[in-house]
């Protein structure tokens, strides 16, 4: 019998990330990956996690005390409307503008935005425009 499933599938197996604020964190980032539907997996006292991403409290034991400093992370989004539906949702859950909505110079049809979260990392939305991709991702079930 499954009881979870992950996707993996393009360069990254997971990232985490030691905040100051675990609270404040999980506020942000439950808004802005609802948005881009990415469901909360699990909570505890001292951490939360969405598929690959892990957000934990300094005394987290597995922060060993450390915060992890500041990072540019950039999730998927499906379309230029919930890049814009992130934005938004960033800024009324603690997030700061670092960048509205917008094409980008990166290549025709980079749409993105960013903000910085609440320990000043800078998360972004980016949809690259219209595309095929071989499979979403791989299934990993356990």
């Amino acid at each position: 019998m499954t009881t979870n499933q992950l996707h993996r599938g393009r360069l990254i197996d997971h990232l985490q990330l030691v905040v100051r604020d675990l609270k404040a964190s999980q506020d942000f980032y439950t808004a802005v990956l609802g948005v881009l539907e990415i469901p909360i997996v699990d909570t505890t006292q001292d951490f939360f996690w969405a598929d690959e991403f892990v957000v934990s409290s300094v005394d987290s034991p597995a922060a060993l005390g450390e915060l992890t400093g500041r990072h540019h992370l950039a999730f998927q989004a499906k379309d230029r409307a919930t890049v814009d539906a992130f934005y938004r949702a960033a800024l009324e859950h603690g997030g700061r503008d670092n960048g509205a909505p917008g094409e980008r110079p990166y290549h025709p049809g980079y749409y993105a935005a960013y903000v910085l979260d609440p320990d000043g990392n800078n998360i972004e939305a980016v949809y690259h425009g219209e595309a095929r991709r071989s499979a979403p991702s791989v299934a990993i079930d356990f």
